[in-house]
Parts: structure tokens; sequence; C-alpha cells
């Protein structure tokens, strides 16, 4: 196996487009699974609180499982950005996400649940470092929002098909059918990557040269004391708190909480991820827009997702106290729309302020950081509803104290996030317009 992170291209000059745009929609379909497998037990949440007879608080148990070992395949699968050919790299994760789910497709216990997401968590840990960093080898600085947001978007793409077929599929056959749906789906998107996958070389630094170790490093505490990674981790956790709990608790939340059908449940479920999708490309567009314009990438990249966040955590705070209707529904969509459509300008101001060949270990690093979110969410929530007098009761306290979470987080991300401020051999803050528009074709 080869240690050069590209892989090489008969007689190639360079990244085509058209081949950099294949990679981006392999890659996007790579976080479309990704985020297929991670829905999966919300929507067959009520089935499964039947079928092994398990409270609120044990349910609360498995959805946080996912999280236990997730931070280790962060870090452990950030180690192998740019050291393992992307087609292995890729290939290799999401044949372990099949592996974990095979169980689901026969067992009724428990601990072999637990013991599923555990190992799941572990195998889709690095999925976004890896993604994200093989999709900003194909594209220079100036031109990654938008390909990081249509990859981010994938995160609601996978749960907005996922939602209602599953549902389908868990209604007229069983949960089990669902999981084996979801094995499916990931075993033949493997041999496309396999046949289309690897890195490319569109950083200004050749990527000879970054192999060879040439290309200058970042003490690694410098990078802790990163103002602009400190605000991006801060920011993302708050966003992966609302959207932990989303993934977990909504389907359940509709149904138990709201009293809705399952079908129904389902369709809401859906079309929260038909809104993240959209406004994820959205925010992109308009992000890659005020980079063009010249406007300062403290507000493109800092300010303008902070304050996605912040009317996420305002929308959440108001739905909570809210019955069944739609003002509630409405109020769901856009917290969750907004709040997820942050994640793919903040992630782009990571390669701003790090060089090439430390992302994969500091993406690695903020996606361990961030995923603590899906431990403790779930499981407050979960023990927030099991203690409360009625289910409505504990959805209202559970995501008003997610509301609270969310605005902070927003707040203080908005105020650190500064990438030119931060950047190595940084310019002057006041130079930031000429400096993009010099990068913009």
């Amino acid at each position: 196996m080869s240690t050069n992170p590209v892989e090489s291209e008969p007689g190639r000059a360079g990244a085509r487009p058209s081949r950099a745009w294949l990679i981006v929609g392999l890659v996007t379909v790579f976080i479309l699974v990704n985020f297929a497998d991670k829905v999966v037990v919300g929507l067959a949440g009520v089935e499964l609180m039947r079928d092994l007879d398990i409270t609120p608080a044990q349910f609360g148990l498995v959805q946080s499982s996912f999280y236990w070992l997730f931070a280790i395949g962060s870090i452990g699968g950030g180690l192998l950005i740019g050291r393992v050919p992307a087609k292995w790299l890729l290939s290799g994760t999401a044949a372990l996400w099949a592996l974990a789910m095979l169980p689901m497709l026969w067992s009724e216990s428990f601990a072999v649940l637990i013991a599923s997401r555990m190992m799941l968590g572990l195998a889709e840990g690095p999925a976004t470092a890896m993604a994200l960093a093989v999709v900003h080898s194909w594209f220079t600085a100036d031109k990654r929002t938008i390909p990081t947001s249509i990859v981010t978007a994938g995160a609601g793409i996978g749960p907005l098909l996922a939602a209602p077929l599953l549902t389908t599929v868990i209604v007229n056959h069983s949960w089990h059918a669902a999981f084996g749906a979801l094995v499916l789906v990931g075993a033949l998107w493997l041999p496309l990557w396999m046949a289309f996958g690897r890195w490319g070389d569109a950083d200004s630094e050749p990527v000879a040269r970054i192999a060879a170790g040439s290309e200058e490093r970042i003490p690694a505490m410098k990078l802790l004391t990163n103002r602009t990674l400190i605000g991006v981790a801060v920011l993302m956790f708050a966003m992966y708190s609302s959207a932990a709990i989303k993934l977990s608790w909504l389907p359940v939340y509709f149904r138990q909480g709201l009293g809705y059908d399952a079908a129904s449940a389902g369709r809401f479920v859906a079309l929260t991820y038909l809104a993240v999708a959209v406004m994820v490309l959205v925010t992109g567009w308009v992000s890659r827009v005020m980079t063009k314009r010249g406007v300062q990438y403290r507000l493109s990249r800092g300010v303008f997702p902070a304050s996605l966040v912040v009317a996420a955590g305002v929308s959440t705070l108001v739905f909570a106290q809210l019955g069944r209707g739609l003002p509630n529904l409405l109020l769901i969509v856009v917290g969750a729309s907004l709040a997820s459509a942050s994640a793919g300008v903040a992630m782009s101001a990571v390669s701003d302020v790090v060089p090439q060949s430390q992302r994969g270990s500091v993406m690695g690093a903020l996606v361990a950081f961030y995923s603590m979110a899906g431990v403790f969410a779930p499981l407050v929530l979960g023990a927030i509803v099991g203690g409360a007098e009625t289910p409505m009761a504990g959805y209202r306290s559970g995501f008003g104290l997610l509301g609270l979470v969310v605005i902070v987080g927003g707040v203080l991300g908005g105020l650190l996030i500064d990438p030119v401020r931060d950047r190595p051999g940084r310019v002057a803050q006041g130079d930031v317009g000429s400096l993009a528009a010099r990068s913009i074709d």
C-alpha cells in the first residue's frame, strides 16, 4: 500500500473538474448512507422499546452508546487520512458499518443492540473528517465552500430518503428488515468507490512535497490554542447537540409526545431533513458569494454560521413549549435546518487555518470533541422524559434545555472564529477582501 495520499493517474496533469465533481457525488452518497445508519434506531424507537421491553431512559442509553467509541474512531481514523489511499480509506470504513449492523438482522437482545451501536459508532466516527479531507483535496481554498456544503447536505439527504422508506419497511415488515436494507445500500456503494475514489491535488502545495514532509507544520499546542479552531469546536458541539437529539428522539417525540402515527412521523422527519439539505446548499452558496464579494472571512465563515445556530436555538426554545400543530412543526423544521446548515460553512474555516498535512488529524480531533454531544444529549433527554409526569412534559423540559445550550454555543462560536486572524502567515484583517478577490478565478 502506497503512503502517498494521491493515487496517480497515467498522463494526469492536475485534477479534471468532472472528476472532482464525481468524487463529490460519491462522497456525498457515503455521508448519506452514514446518516441513514444513524437515524434507523430513532425511526424504529417505539417498536424497539416495545419488542425489547425497554424504558425511555434505556432507549436514551441505546442512542448514547453509538457515541461511546465515536471519538476513538474519529481520532484513529483521522490519523489514517493522508496515509492510506482514498479508495481503501472510505471503502474499508463503509464495510465496517455493514458488519456492525449485520447482527440486528436477527437479534432481539438489548445487549446486542448496544454492542452493535457501539461498533457502528466506532466505524462511523472518522467518516465526516475522511469525507471532507478527500473533497478538500480536490478544490482550492476559495472553491471549497460549495462542495463542502454539498457533502454536508448528505447528512440531510440520508435521513430525508431513509425516514419514509425505512418507516414503510418497519411498518410493513419489521425493524430487522430496515437494518438489512441499509446493509444492502452500503454494499452497492462499495464497488463504485473502489473504481473511482482517490485523493486530489488541488492544494497550493504540491502533494508530493506534502507527503514527503516538506510542508511547514504547526505545533500541536498552537493548534489547541487557535481561537478559530476553538470557535469551530464550540459551534459544532452546539450544532451536534441539536442534531444528535433530533436523530435519536425526534421520531419518538412525534409519536409519543405529539400522538402522530408512524407514517406521519416518518413524513415529518423526512420534511425536517429536506429542509436541512436545502439550507445546507443555500448557506454554502451564500458564504461563497460573500467571500467572492470580499466580505471578511470572520463574517462569512464565523458570524454567519453562528447566527444560524443561535436562530436554531431560539426556534427550539419556542417549539418546545407548543403542542401539536403547524407552528410546532414549522419551528422544528427551522431549528433542524438552520443548525445543520452551519456545519459546512464552519468546517470550511478549518482548512483556512490548518496545513493540508495536518487537516486529517485536526478534523478527527474536532469530530471527537463535538461527538461528545451525542453521548450526553440523548441520555439527558431520556432521563428527563423518563422522570417526568408525562412524556410531553419531559419533552418540553428537555428540548427547552437543548435550546439554551445551542444559543450559548452559537454566540461563543461567532465571537471566536476569525480565519484571517488565525491562519499561518496571516495577512492584515483589512486585506481579506483583496485576498479573496485575487484567489477567485
